[in-house]
């Protein structure tokens, strides 16, 4: 990046270039991160119709429904842990990187404040409750639904059986997972630190 420098010297300069390509990046990450978390939304309802459709059938065979757990675990994991990187990226962008970029240009003071200013809203906490609601109804309840189907199935299976209580308990343990790391913080308790700040 070239301009002119004004109050700055030629290192600061370089740390600042330096600190802005990598927001750029850590920004053009969080965009693809938040696109393939969709994705996986989508792909969870897909899977999750076809499976309906599957078992509604007539001559519908219930242990197919052992197999909706095994996928919603697998895109649900992937899900979380997409979900968390978004999350880490922003809190990096928000403790460290804006106020590095503070330190090196006092006027790019106003420039970041998005990543804090939108967890401030008066809805924030409501919406994050929203969110972990529609996740354990995206990944966990489906899962448990079809266990419990398959449980009240004529011909359960005794070594399916031990499968769907494995499953199960898989899912409750992913179920806590999702609530613990579920931020329904205000945002207002945030501190922002940067290495660079230090005198």
């Amino acid at each position: 990046m070239t301009g002119t420098r004004v109050g700055g010297t030629e290192p600061e300069d370089a740390v600042k270039d330096v600190l802005l390509a990598e927001y750029d990046a850590l920004k053009a990450e969080q965009k693809s991160r938040i696109a393939l978390r969709d994705r996986l939304t989508y792909a969870a309802l897909a899977a999750l119709t076809a499976m309906l459709a599957l078992v509604i059938q007539p001559a519908g065979r219930p242990q197919l429904l052992l197999l909706l757990p095994l996928v919603c675990m697998i895109l649900g994991w992937t899900y979380l842990a997409n979900d968390q990187k978004i999350s880490a990226i922003g809190r990096y962008l928000r403790r460290h990187l804006a106020p590095a970029l503070v330190v090196t240009d006092g006027r790019l003071a106003g420039m970041f404040a998005w990543e804090s200013v939108h967890r401030h809203g008066p809805l924030r906490r409501l919406d994050k409750f929203a969110q972990l609601a529609v996740d354990l109804l995206m990944f966990v309840v489906p899962s448990l639904l079809s266990t419990a189907l398959y449980w009240a199935a004529s011909d359960v299976r005794s070594d399916l059986l031990a499968v769907s209580i494995t499953e199960s308990l898989i899912t409750l343990a992913f179920a806590v997972r999702v609530v613990i790391a579920a931020d329904l913080s205000t945002g207002e308790q945030e501190r922002m630190t940067s290495p660079l700040a230090q005198p």
